[in-house]
């Protein structure tokens, strides 16, 4: 930390003044730091002194500044600057203080469906308002993704994104870009991504968030990416019983090998996961009203399928976040409402049903009146 410190210069741009290190990675190291200028906290990304002298590695550098300084969205880390300052190329972005996303996956093992369907919701936001304006981030991970002690979300690291206007549909790679543990099945094979590629990444982290597991581990990247492209995860309701079965069809359908099969954004699996989130809390909420039913008691459903009604001192569940933290996704059009038990008794329906066959019995005695009459007649 301190001989990454020692090889940067502590004042960039005659404005930036290093304060602390965040974290390093393969290409850059990240520092907080104070701007001078505007006497406000952000973060500074530095790419590596080895990688600065590559001309390759600083047209990537630039690219990611570009792309992501044109997107604006709350759950995406914003960008401020960009910058060159005594054989350091850098990128100024604004501070969240928070954990990674992997950070907490790694301290808790598991989440409830509380608390991990609102982060991912928010991670889809944002990846899908990049989809919107045409990029592909593909390099989605939780180490990319930060959480705020308030519970937002905010997606960063668009260092490989792509444009989907230069992407074509016959590419091949010889080098595979991404993360292993995360990348999407054609990633894995070099072929193009596309927005799908993204839901897939976040299909990954889901399903990690809620069983402990990744669905593929292995420490040969080779033996990962062939996984990826070849082998089925285990059910997640196999690693975790308290996943509600339609939510796993949800991430099973994610982790599809062929692009096609997923969700087609970002966006989409968004709304497909509030829709559910929705639809679980409006069915726990109906089973309180059934129960205090005086025909008879309704048993506990075999599966509950999310949240309980009881409120939660802590604002997880999508239904009860603050309205600015989760995007306002609009329920997927000819989605099935959620069911009603069927061992309370509708009295309204049996009673009009009852006035219906007694109407229609009290003509036999009327029709039969009228056949024997008829019988009887004198020819």
């Amino acid at each position: 930390m301190e001989q990454a410190a020692a090889a940067t210069p502590s004042l960039l741009g005659n404005r930036y003044r290093l304060v602390q290190t965040l974290g390093t990675g393969g290409m850059a190291v990240v520092y907080r730091a104070h701007d001078t200028m505007l006497e406000r906290p952000v973060a500074i990304k530095i790419l590596r002194e080895d990688f600065s002298q590559t001309e390759d590695f600083r047209v990537r550098f630039r690219e990611e500044a570009l792309a992501a300084a044109n997107l604006t969205h709350p759950n995406i880390v914003t960008v401020h600057d960009f910058g060159y300052d005594k054989n350091s190329l850098y990128i100024v972005m604004e501070y969240v203080p928070g954990t990674e996303l992997k950070t907490m996956i790694k301290q808790r093992g598991r989440f409830t469906l509380d608390e991990a369907i609102p982060l991912i919701v928010q991670a889809c936001a944002g990846i899908g308002y990049a989809h919107r304006s045409g990029l592909v981030h593909c390099d989605v991970k939780p180490q990319n993704m930060l959480v705020t002690p308030d519970q937002r979300l905010k997606v960063t690291d668009f260092g490989i994104a792509r444009a989907l206007t230069t992407i074509q549909p016959d590419e091949r790679y010889d080098v595979v870009w991404g993360s292993p543990q995360y990348f999407s099945p054609e990633q894995a094979s070099g072929s193009p991504p596309s927005p799908a590629s993204d839901v897939y990444s976040l299909g990954v982290i889901l399903y990690e968030m809620l069983t402990g597991e990744l669905p593929f581990n292995s420490n040969d990247p080779s033996e990962l990416a062939r996984m990826h492209r070849e082998v089925n995860p285990v059910a997640p309701r196999r690693l975790n019983r308290d996943i509600p079965q339609p939510l796993e069809q949800i991430i099973l359908k994610v982790l599809s090998k062929e692009p096609s099969a997923r969700y087609r954004s970002a966006d989409q699996f968004g709304r497909i996961l509030v829709n559910f989130s929705q639809t679980a809390d409006t069915y726990a909420a109906n089973i309180p009203a059934a129960m205090s039913h005086p025909a008879a008691p309704v048993p506990a459903p075999a599966a509950p399928l999310a949240h309980t009604p009881t409120p939660s001192p802590r604002p997880h569940s999508v239904a009860a976040a603050a309205p600015d933290r989760i995007p306002a996704f609009e329920p997927i059009a000819g989605d099935p409402a959620p069911a009603v038990s069927s061992a309370g008794w509708d009295w309204v329906t049996i009673g009009l049903g009852l006035i219906a066959f007694l109407s229609v019995g009290g003509l036999i005695p009327f029709w039969l009146y009228v056949w024997l009459s008829l019988t009887s007649m004198p020819r």
